[in-house]
């Protein structure tokens, strides 16, 4: 926070003076359709590496969900020539570590550790990705099975307000909509994903022409691209894959009331907004930062501290490949009503998008979005991943100016328009309430 207020306080003709960011990148596609993106990073002798997948929940169908973050957990289990558990064991020996995550848009593996071991962490993502399937077998699927259905119940079924995870994706998106799912899928469809929908989920997603490999650190381009040819470049393509396009949709105005096992309400208020890299995808970042990024943030500020009507209050600006959302999620204090929360958050909604934000807020904003990302930049792991990420979502590997200048070119009618065009209309709000007191829910609103 000193950090912050600091960087607030400087003028902004000194930011304007910075040198551009620079973090450059070879990009090579291999004739199997494997592509390679090496930054070269010698400051400190260690290396990551970054394997992104291009699946995830989005490319699944209804009926069969949650098989992208299952998978993630298979492929851990072992390959024809690194039988389970020589992936973790090897790697561990070697000084590294490694893991892997899941999202709507895609599954990613990574591992980092000292340069030296940069040839055993190709090497065992290589066997994995051409060798996996021949050991493949239900025994190794239930297991796994069993391992995601725990961590569904320790997330949402036996956790407090888990039960939102599964509600709101389903009550913000129609019927169909990649996103109308929870990512870890439901209870039901885990228990009837069969080993041949396994295989052929692998033979379809984990082809190397779905695949980009980042490799960040104190290495050698030419050294990497040789390696990663010798280790890969066998690995037969597979099937073409496009991507889903979801029809445009309106949200309907929509009240949900749910019972858990909680001691205080909480409120969700959800908008349908946009996706990564739109042009209004920026403004709605630095407007969850002006509601609740910051101690004196303005939904904070009023609710926690002055008001007293909440213990927490988070936004979220959750922007993806192929569509976005924007939420505001608040715990009452003991003794107040969803209502009320309801009623604060509109209050300033409605001034945000009057007013706009002062000079001083929108400039503490920016710095304190421009400090975050460059702190994560310190790290060669957080560089792999990013490479990955505008590679993806942009076709661009060095992605990190241009992200940045995003947010220097947001003004405050920009902030103005985009609360006036997101966040003032249909929502859903789902309350979440102790057992037996729905009376604390909130209602409908009356005036939009």
């Amino acid at each position: 926070m000193r950090t912050l207020l600091l960087l607030a306080a400087l003028p902004a003709a000194l930011s304007a003076q910075a040198p551009r960011l620079k973090v450059p990148a070879t990009v090579d596609t291999l004739p199997n359709g494997l592509t390679l993106i090496v930054h070269e990073d010698h400051s400190v002798p260690t290396v990551a590496t970054n394997v992104w997948y291009l699946v995830g929940s989005g490319d699944e169908k209804v009926g069969r969900t949650g098989f992208a973050h299952l998978f993630e957990h298979v492929m851990f289990m072992g390959s024809q020539h690194a039988p389970y558990p020589e992936f973790d064991t090897r790697l561990e020996a070697s000084g590294s570590s490694n893991n892997g995550t899941t999202n709507e848009d895609r599954t990613a593996y990574f591992e980092s550790g000292p340069s030296n071991a940069l040839p055993l962490m190709l090497w065992l993502e290589a066997d994995r990705m051409g060798w996996l399937l021949p050991t493949m077998d239900l025994p190794k699927l239930d297991a796994q099975r069993d391992i995601v259905k725990n961590e569904r119940r320790q997330s949402y079924e036996n956790q407090p307000y888990g039960l939102s995870g599964d509600i709101l994706p389903a009550a913000l998106y129609p019927a169909g909509h990649p996103y109308s799912w929870n990512v870890i899928g439901s209870m039901a469809d885990l228990s009837a994903a069969s080993l041949d929908d396994v295989k052929d989920f692998f033979r379809t997603y984990y082809a190397p022409n779905n695949a980009v490999i980042v490799v960040a650190g104190a290495v050698r381009t030419d050294s990497v691209r040789r390696a990663v040819r010798q280790m890969f470049g066998d690995i037969p393509r597979g099937p073409a894959i496009t991507r889903p396009t979801p029809p445009a949709f309106t949200v309907r105005d929509t009240v949900i009331v749910a019972e858990d096992r909680v001691q205080l309400p909480r409120v969700y208020l959800s908008w349908h907004a946009v996706k990564s890299f739109h042009a209004d995808d920026a403004a709605l970042d630095l407007v969850s930062y002006l509601l609740t990024g910051a101690r004196n943030a303005r939904l904070t500020n009023a609710m926690v501290y002055e008001r007293e009507l909440a213990t927490s209050v988070n936004a979220f600006n959750g922007s993806k490949k192929l569509d976005g959302d924007f939420a505001v999620v608040a715990t009452a204090r003991p003794g107040k009503k969803l209502n009320e929360l309801t009623a604060a958050i509109d209050e300033h909604l409605a001034r945000l998008a009057t007013e706009g934000p002062s000079a001083r807020e929108l400039q503490q904003a920016r710095n304190a979005i421009e400090a975050s990302f460059l702190n994560r930049l310190e790290s060669v792991n957080a560089k792999a991943d990013q490479l990955n990420n505008y590679y993806y979502l942009t076709g661009t590997a060095d992605g990190f100016q241009a992200d940045l200048d995003r947010y220097a070119a947001v003004s405050a009618d920009d902030i103005k328009r985009v609360v006036n065009t997101y966040l003032k209309g249909p929502r859903v709000t789902l309350s979440v309430v102790p057992q037996g007191k729905k009376e604390l829910a909130a209602t409908r609103r009356t005036v939009q």
